[in-house]
């Protein structure tokens, strides 16, 4: 972005200046006016002005704008257009989201479902530099959308998430652990990163969740491991044999125990998520865990930009000069 500082900025204040000077250069202009008492006017309004007339008050006007120019190249005007980044290698993040009928429960506005799509959504915004893909599970696994950068088709895949695209509605964390840790294992990035989200206790699925963290260590991937659902019990949507639905107060079960040896196997963290805003904070200290993980530097080379303004300076200086004694030289 283009921009302008001043190494000296305090200097600028003696552009106030200017203001006095006009006030004293009217003040004497009007002092030295000379009167002549004439009988008539006619003779007068017959005599042709000379355009050096409208001149006379050009070489003030050029002195104040080289006074300007000068308190200017004093300031050091100083270009900050010229942004370097130093190349560095991001980091790599795959949303695990648990997807099975539970995350309909009304415990999150509206439910942990759509509640934990609408803060991915924030958290993915928030990473712009970063490649970050998503996998969905239940009692399978698959994945929604790869690593990529285009994060405006990655939001809009993950708005179409819903529950019930999968059949088998029950719980597979191992197995959804380990198709996220697949599709990074490849990675190159500095820093590789899995976010589980699940609400519930492994009871499917042909990989141990255990399992699958040995293998994110093996690869170096870190598991944040996040359980969303208030303590105690929770609102839990069934339909009767008429297509009513109803809620029912049903008694949370996370496997804390378990999703802490994940995190602590992978040098990650736990969180619990029990409402909404506790998960935009989890989500937040996430953020600012993965941002400290990587040393990305930034600076920009100044360069000094006063030359165009003392030639400025100088050439209206030697119009000024010019004008006043050679073609106004007969007025004072």
């Amino acid at each position: 972005m283009y921009s302008i500082e001043f190494a000296n900025p305090g200097l600028l204040y003696l552009l106030l200046l200017v203001i006095p000077a006009i006030g004293w250069y009217i003040y004497r202009h009007n002092r030295v006016q000379a009167e002549l008492q004439l009988p008539a006017v006619a003779p007068v309004k017959q005599v042709k002005r000379s355009f050096r007339i409208y001149l006379r008050h050009v070489p003030f006007v050029l002195r104040l704008l080289v006074f300007m120019l000068l308190v200017i190249v004093l300031a050091r005007p100083q270009s900050t257009n010229r942004w370097e980044d130093e190349t560095v290698e991001g980091i790599d993040i795959m949303l695990a989201l648990d997807i099975s009928g539970s995350m309909l429960a009304g415990d999150f506005s509206p439910n942990r479902i759509e509640a934990s799509k609408d803060v991915a959504s924030e958290f993915v915004v928030s990473r712009p530099n970063d490649r970050i893909g998503i996998v969905l599970f239940s009692g399978e696994s698959f994945t929604q959308c790869p690593l990529t950068t285009d994060h405006a088709v990655l939001i809009n895949l993950l708005h179409e998430v819903r529950v019930g695209v999968i059949e088998d509605q029950s719980t597979a964390i191992g197995l959804g652990l380990a198709t996220a840790v697949k599709r990074l294992k490849d990675s190159n990035a500095k820093s590789r990163v899995v976010i589980l989200v699940t609400d519930g206790v492994n009871n499917t699925g042909s990989v141990d969740p255990l399992t699958a963290a040995e293998i994110a260590k093996t690869f170096g991937v870190r598991v944040y491991t996040v359980g969303v659902g208030t303590h105690g019990t929770a609102p839990y949507p069934y339909t009767d044999i008429f297509g009513r639905t109803y809620f029912q107060q049903m008694e949370v079960e996370i496997d804390e125990p378990m999703l802490k040896q994940i995190s602590s196997m992978t040098s990650g963290a736990y969180f619990r998520a029990t409402n909404n805003q506790k998960l935009k904070d989890i989500y937040a200290e996430i953020d600012k865990l993965e941002k400290s993980k990587i040393d990305v530097k930034q600076y920009s080379r100044k360069y000094e930009e006063y030359r165009i303004f003392a030639l400025g300076a100088f050439l209206l200086l030697l119009l000024e000069i010019v004008l006043r004694t050679v073609v106004i030289r007969s007025i004072t």
